[in-house]
Order: structure tokens, then sequence, then C-alpha cells
């Protein structure tokens, strides 16, 4: 008769797989603070229990029907503790007449073959790598978990919203305040993008509207070029509708303002013109030195 798994590891793989059900179909639940959670480990540990219960009176019925050499033999490999028993069946050595017993009728060059059983650990991890294929699979195919798409669009989420909270308390940018970053030149190109590349090309290299990368500029209201470019942004242009005031049309916030009027002098300052050899659009307005 052999010995029972005891009961404490059927409860701890139970927990486990448990949890790890719930982190596949519920991460986003918050299940460990949900009483059904809780709930259902509870019932599973009573039906556990009760099951243990049930093994006990049949493990009782055979006993009695042990001889007493197996009586005795029984209650000596129960008494050895379960983990010790794993780690003897998974790294036992035979002796040259169990040997015997268990030798295949064929080897070669002297080298002789034994029937051994696999260790009940590497069963054990094989048929559990089986389950968690088969469960990871049903939970990628018929829900989001692991889905790099998804974890994206959450993470995306999560850092809009941060931004936006931040964008609540901090303190509005305006013409006054904002200031050159090269820290915001690669988030203001993205917004360059957005909003003016339609009609100032790529680049700024012109086409509806001026070339932004020479120094002739329309509008002049600035000494400087980053605070021209924001005042700009602000209030439109006055010698052409198409340049609308992004920031009081509400369009664009004073800080993305601050952004784009970052990667425009960066483009402008820091940056070799595009000229019309080069695909750029020709001057308009008049030559400016703007003051740092």
């Amino acid at each position: 008769m052999k010995t029972r798994t005891p009961i404490s590891i059927y409860i701890a793989l139970t927990i486990g797989i448990t949890i790890m059900a719930f982190e596949m179909f519920a991460s986003d639940s918050n299940y460990f603070s949900t009483p059904f959670f809780w709930a259902l480990l509870i019932i599973i540990t009573i039906l556990l229990l009760i099951m243990n219960s049930i093994g006990d009176l049949v493990e009782n019925e055979r006993f009695q029907r042990l001889t007493e050499a197996e009586k005795q033999a029984f209650l000596t490999d129960k008494n050895k503790s379960y983990f010790q028993t794993l780690w003897n069946s998974a790294f036992k050595k035979q002796s040259q007449s169990e040997e015997k017993d268990i030798l295949i009728d064929h080897g070669f060059d002297g080298i002789t073959e034994l029937d051994n059983s696999l260790p009940k650990w590497w069963i054990g991890l094989f048929y559990f790598g089986i389950i968690f294929c088969v469960v990871y699979m049903v939970a990628f195919a018929f829900t989001d978990y692991a889905h790099p798409e998804v974890e994206y669009d959450k993470e995306t989420k999560v850092q809009l919203a941060s931004i936006e909270e931040y964008e609540k308390s901090a303190p509005a940018i305006n013409l006054e305040t904002a200031k050159y970053s090269a820290d915001y030149v690669a988030e203001g190109e993205q917004l360059f993008k957005t909003n003016c590349v339609t009609c100032h090309g790529d680049g700024g290299k012109g086409g509806i509207g001026p070339n932004l990368t020479d120094n002739h500029w329309i509008n002049i209201k600035e000494k400087s070029l980053f605070k021209n470019v924001f005042w700009m942004l602000e209030n439109g242009s006055p010698n052409n509708p198409t340049m609308r005031p992004f920031i009081k049309e509400g369009t664009i916030t004073g800080r993305d303002a601050e952004k784009i009027a970052s990667y425009i002098y960066h483009i402008n300052q820091e940056k070799a013109p595009i000229t019309p050899a080069n695909g750029g659009a020709a001057p308009q307005g008049e030559e400016v030195k703007w003051q740092e």
C-alpha cells in the first residue's frame, strides 16, 4: 500500500493554481480584496479536507487487511518525511542485487541499461507543464491575458491618466513662463506632425505655410524666436487666417505649445536650414536676427 501525499501539499498546490487562474482570467479585478476569491479558497480547502478524511477511512480499512510485516513496512514508510521520500526517489541508487531485477536484456560496448522508473518530481513537473500550457493557451486565445497590444493599451491609458492628473495641478504655461528645453524637442516633433505638418511640411520645410527653418519671417511679435512662435500658436497670424490661434481655440495646451516652439527653435537654430535647392519653400517676409 502506497503512502498518500500529505493534505498540506494539495492545499498549497490548489492555492497556487487558483491564484494563477485568477491572474490569467481576472487580473484587473483586484481579486485579492474580493470576498468571492477568499470564499472560493475556503470552499476548496474544506472539500480537500473532506476528501482527505475519506482517504483516511479507506486507508485504515486497507491497513487492517495487511499482514503484520506489511503493516510494519507501511508504518515505517509513513513516518518518513514526504520531501525526504521525494529526494530519495529522485536520487536513489540501486544495489547490485536490485539492479539485477531491473536490468534490461540488451547493452552495447559493456554499457548496460536499467529500467528505472522516472522520479516523481520529474513526472509532476511534466504534467504541470502540460496543464499550464493548456491553461495559458486558452487564456491567450479567449482573454486579454499575455497580449502585448492589450498590455500596451493599458499602460498607455495609465500614463495618459497620470499626465491628465498632472496637468490639472501643474501651473499653466503662458507666454511669460514658457521656456525652451531640449528635452521637449522629441515630443514637440510629434505634436508638430499632428498639428502643423499639413501646412508647414515635413521638418518645417514649408508648403502652404512658410518655411520655418530659415531666418525670414512674416509675423514678428516677439524679440526671441521661441517666444515669437509661442505667440503665434496662441494668437494665430494677423496676416493669414489659415494660421489659427491653437491655444485660444483649445486645440493644444500651453504646455503643448511650449514643446512645439522648442521643436521649431531646434530646426531653425540648431539645424541647417532647408533651402529651395534642398526641397524647402522660398523665404517669405523679412530677415530677422533673433535675440537669445
